[in-house]
């Protein structure tokens, strides 16, 4: 009788299950999203952009030519330039703690955003950042606290950067249907990063001190070609107030805990902006009032367990191809580049296999 009922649930489950598809997807309207916050130490970078439906546009469409300034309860205000398309940025601040402080916006459309006042909040140096080689790969903590309870709640975010090295360095090219010993070397190194997009939060309302130890940041497989060689990560740490964690948790529930059944329900989301010229027009994003406190640590590929294996990321690129006879049709295609000179022919391999700057960047970052 139970294993009958068993099955009768089974095959009624699907149809309990109705898609989700928020209004917002569907929309033809655009609304404005600020992602960024205030930083009363330091300099505040605010991205605007638009909302768009997932299938029409293949980038993010930027909000260029607003004019954005911080503002406080007292009527100082502190102005954001546009530099890189949708992005603003302000002069170093140093703001005041007993005030409140808000973000004003004016599209060249002339509509008016603002975000609520919120108070400012101190973040806590970072205690530690640490990592461990474990069975399961490469771990990365972070550990915090604050003596007098202020913080309680938190956020991470972190960039990691590593270094790429190509497998090839040719020593001919292919130029006006003719091989000539190359001219301009490929860059015989690289560096990829990466911002994490993970919402990583904690709180420490439920204990007796503030707080974080040995949480749980970034797990790095052990085939991961990030270790190839030398690996940096950066670590950012927020102090939210109650209501922005609360912001962040359901923007984590909505974007990472679907799938299922049992996970929770999207919501709609929007947060603390909003539009001044019509009540009815919408904004997302939060934007809080905060210290950044931020640590970088640097792991070698020395320090790594002496078996876990080296993976470059170019495996499939290795032995390179041979060319002979009338090779030059091939060459033409632009697929594949020339990597030396062989017994009746030449070596070939993918672009991908020899430029790094498919993968990353040839300029060597400042802090490297």
């Amino acid at each position: 009788m139970c294993r009958g009922l068993a099955w009768l649930l089974v095959l009624l489950l699907p149809a309990c299950v109705d898609p989700y598809s928020p209004e917002i997807l569907a929309a033809k309207r655009s609304y404005l999203v600020v992602d960024g916050f205030i930083n009363s130490q330091g300099v505040t970078t605010i991205k605007l952009s638009r909302t768009f439906a997932i299938t029409s546009l293949p980038k993010v469409p930027n909000e260029t030519r607003a004019t954005v300034y911080i503002e406080d309860t007292a009527g100082a205000r502190f102005p954001l330039a546009e530099g890189a398309t949708g992005t603003y940025t302000s002069a170093y601040l140093m703001l005041t703690t007993g005030r409140t402080y808000r973000l004003r916006i004016a599209t060249a459309a002339g509509v008016l955003y603002a975000s609520d006042f919120v108070p400012v909040k101190i973040t806590p140096p970072l205690d530690a950042v640490d990592w461990r080689a474990e069975p399961t790969g490469l771990g990365i903590y972070v550990s915090a606290h604050d003596d007098t309870k202020a913080t309680q709640y938190y956020r991470w975010e972190y960039e990691e950067t590593w270094e790429i090295i190509p497998p090839f360095s040719p020593s001919i090219e292919f130029v006006n249907n003719a091989i000539r010993p190359i001219r301009v070397l490929y860059p015989a190194q690289c560096w990829g990063n990466e911002r994490a997009a993970a919402i990583q939060l904690a709180k420490t309302t439920a204990l007796s001190k503030d707080i974080v130890s040995d949480l749980l940041l970034r797990r790095l497989a052990r085939t991961s070609d990030r270790l190839y060689r030398r690996y940096s990560v950066l670590v950012q740490q927020h102090a939210l107030t109650k209501e922005e964690y609360a912001y962040w948790e359901l923007l984590r529930k909505n974007t990472e805990s679907l799938g299922t059944l049992f996970d929770p329900q999207p919501s709609q989301l929007t947060g603390n902006v909003h539009c001044l010229s019509n009540d009815a027009e919408l904004a997302f994003g939060f934007v809080g009032a905060h210290s950044l406190a931020q640590k970088r640590i640097f792991i070698e590929r020395g320090q790594l367990p002496f078996d876990w294996p080296f993976v470059s990321g170019y495996e499939a690129c290795v032995p390179p191809d041979t060319a002979k006879g009338n090779y030059i049709p091939l060459l033409r295609t632009g697929f594949v580049v020339p990597v030396s000179e062989v017994r009746d022919g030449i070596t070939v391999a993918s672009l991908d296999c020899v430029d790094c700057r498919r993968r990353g960047s040839a300029n060597r970052p400042a802090f490297w």
